[in-house]
């Protein structure tokens, strides 16, 4: 089932890269290719008909790639957290061992309080 769904997934993304390439454009891309018949896609063109198939393309890749990560991840049914390394570089001490911590000094000189008369 991934397979079949991955295979979908790659026919899916060259179909919309396709179909991004041959709409009209300011310097018109590969639409020269796909010609202007009125009759068949309306009176403006293929650039309504091409924008809706592009919208429905990405809307089925959206989908297929929600399944596949949705069928993936059940079929696994692991995390990458699952192989996470929990050591440190720095090596951790017990709580009760470690020193108090030393104040720092000031970052300005504490200013005497003023005497009053």
């Amino acid at each position: 089932m991934i397979n079949a769904l991955l295979v979908i997934q790659i026919i899916l993304a060259v179909l919309i890269v396709t179909v991004v390439l041959l709409q009209k454009s300011s310097s018109i891309g590969l639409g020269v290719y796909s010609g202007s018949n009125d009759s068949v896609f309306g009176a403006k063109g293929p650039a309504g008909f091409m924008a809706k198939v592009t919208m429905f393309l990405g809307l089925l890749f959206l989908i297929n790639t929600i399944s596949l990560g949705y069928i993936y991840n059940k079929s696994h049914n692991k995390s990458i957290l699952d192989n996470h390394n929990t050591k440190s570089l720095v090596p951790a001490a017990p709580l009760n061992t470690l020193e108090p911590v030393k104040p720092i000094a000031p970052l300005a000189p504490n200013i005497p309080a003023q005497e009053t008369k």
